[in-house]
């Protein structure tokens, strides 16, 4: 599998707005339940739950049963490879200007 194929569910899981803004509010390391992550979002328990299971075949979040409920809580090592990847492509783009800049100097 290429890093393309590996990083592809991360990037689509986190590009949607409100998968994004759960994950915000699993980023502080707490364990919450799909009842407390539905609050003030508008969104049912089973929105959250679609959406966590989206976060979750993607490998950014984990869950535990914890009695009756199901937690979820991100995982922290999950967004290292796209760090990686975004941090790559950031390089290049400054060597790219750093090109730029340096022909445009020339003339």
């Amino acid at each position: 599998m290429s890093k393309a194929e590996a990083l592809a569910p991360v990037f689509a899981a986190l590009g949607d707005r409100t998968r994004l803004t759960l994950m915000l509010r699993l980023a502080g390391g707490a364990h919450l339940s799909i009842a407390n992550l539905a609050i003030d979002t508008g969104l049912t328990r089973q929105a959250v739950t679609k959406h966590l299971r989206v976060l979750q075949g993607a490998g950014l979040v984990e869950s535990a049963p914890v009695g009756r409920e199901t937690r979820f809580v991100a995982r922290a090592d999950a967004l290292g490879p796209a760090r990686a990847f975004l941090e790559n492509v950031t390089r290049q783009w400054d060597a790219a200007l750093d090109r730029l800049r340096m022909l445009v100097e020339e003339k």
